[in-house]
């Protein structure tokens, strides 16, 4: 949403959490969904004399995240106490990273915005969750210790468009890391904006507000213009922009104070003394590979011919992806039924991506029938269909459903003559000229075969029989 006479500044903080069987310092499962405070130990639970042991699984996954996205790994870095207090953090303390992060630097690549820098990568643990019912707030720790990235966005953004666009970036290439789930509703992703307005013109940052943990794209969108317009609406009546912490209350559409925005030196920061420095090995760090990122993906399709928009259909699922890699032959046939055919079956919830009941490889099988002459490509579509549903044999499906086209040429032969033979009055203006009438003598035939004529024989046939 453009403000007239002001500039918008926006940086993002992500916070990620990484796909570990056990949480980060000891070995409970981070499984979502078990009963409240079930999936707790001394370590997590904060009790004295608890020491934490640390998950190499999430280091290397903030590794894996670091490469991709060309971060500065650190060889040394160091674990700090983070100290607030909430009723979901018993210890008093979060273990996080602060002056030497495990990565630094990097961008994240966004279609239509290109490279979106970033600050910092850093390891921490996630606290619990408080739960608010009608009857009184609980606390449930099964969250707490669980392994988080923080992703730390530099202030380049300068739209809640180009947030949302961001954000839907980033989340796609860490579900094709194999690091993060992307679920927004479960709180595995998710997003704290730091907005500010200035000036158009002037290079100085307006003083900034933080919007905290908003659970979808389409809420950061409101939540930041909404913040936008809150601020230059207040400098414009002769106001000031205190720096704070907001909430979004998404079924006002508005944010609202939470508390004053803490600074670093609020939260007494200072290196764990129960955790040694972090140190990654040139070894380990190249040990660690990363998988093709969604634009490279989508660039790869646009060069062997699939049109940009069905590529960025296909990219927006990595099962799709797969889907396609394994229907193989040409590259923009099979795109073509992945977003078509196997789309629409989606859509319809006559297929499941986590669970397809057909083998993609047989739609080749489909194609071969088709570019034979033995189905038509109606029949074609009604063989896919059934494939999808079903995962039955192709030549199964036609010979089931009866979908085989007819090519003998006796056959088609003697229906052409009986077309002929019925249409006298059609067949003199076709031979006096209006040759347009061959769609005619071909739909009839068509008619007269229930569809299962080889429309090309047909052609044929009638321009050989009723002559130039």
């Amino acid at each position: 949403m453009p403000v007239p006479d002001f500039e918008p500044v926006i940086g993002l903080e992500v916070h990620a959490q990484l796909l570990t069987r056990t949480k980060i310092f000891c070995g409970c499962s981070t499984r979502f969904g078990a009963p409240p405070n079930t999936q707790v130990c001394m370590v997590c639970l904060g009790l004295p004399g608890a020491l934490p042991a640390l998950n190499r699984a999430a280091v290397e996954m903030a590794i894996k995240a670091g490469k991709a996205f060309g971060c500065r790994i650190a060889e040394r870095s160091v674990w700090a106490r983070k100290n607030y207090f909430y009723p979901d953090l018993p210890k008093g303390y979060q273990i996080s990273q602060y002056e030497l992060p495990i990565c630094s630097g990097g961008a994240v690549p966004v279609p239509g915005l290109g490279s979106i820098p970033l600050e910092r990568i850093h390891l921490e643990e996630d606290a619990g969750k408080n739960v608010h019912t009608a009857t009184g707030s609980e606390v449930d720790l099964n969250r707490s210790g669980v392994p988080l990235i923080e992703i730390v966005g530099k202030p380049a953004l300068r739209s809640a468009e180009g947030a949302s666009e961001y954000l839907k970036s980033l989340r796609l290439c860490l579900i094709y890391l194999g690091i993060n789930d992307g679920n927004l509703e479960e709180g595995s992703f998710r997003c704290d904006a730091n907005v500010s307005v200035r000036r158009k013109g002037e290079s100085k940052l307006g003083t900034r507000v933080e919007l905290k943990n908003i659970n979808s794209f389409r809420f950061v969108r409101q939540a930041i213009d909404f913040e936008i317009a809150r601020q230059v609406e207040l400098i414009e009546s002769g106001g000031k922009v205190v720096q704070e912490t907001r909430l979004f209350d998404n079924e006002k559409g508005v944010t609202r104070s939470m508390r004053s925005k803490e600074e670093a030196n609020d939260y007494r920061y200072f290196p764990d003394p129960d955790l040694p420095p972090l140190r990654v090995s040139k070894e380990w760090m190249e040990g660690i590979s990363t998988p093709k990122l969604p634009h490279e993906i989508a660039d790869a399709l646009a060069a062997a011919g699939v049109s940009q928009a069905d590529a960025r259909s296909i990219v927006s699922d990595p099962r799709l992806v797969e889907v396609h890699r394994k229907v193989g032959g040409d590259p923009k046939r099979a795109a073509l039924f992945v977003v078509g055919e196997l789309g629409r079956a989606v859509n319809e919830k006559e297929a499941d991506l986590s669970a397809l009941k057909f083998d993609p490889a047989l739609v080749q099988e489909v194609w071969k029938l088709q570019d034979a002459g033995a189905i038509s490509s109606t029949a074609a579509r009604e063989v896919l269909a059934e494939l999808i549903r079903t995962g039955e044999a192709p030549q199964k499906i036609v010979e089931r459903k009866g979908l085989a086209q007819v090519s003998d040429q006796g056959a088609l032969e003697a229906v052409v003559d009986a077309v002929i033979a019925r249409n006298p009055a059609e067949v003199e203006k076709y031979r006096g000229g209006k040759v347009n009438l061959l769609g005619f003598f071909v739909g009839q035939a068509m008619k007269d075969l229930k569809g299962k004529g080889n429309p090309g024989a047909l052609n044929a046939l009638f321009k050989k029989k009723l002559g130039p």
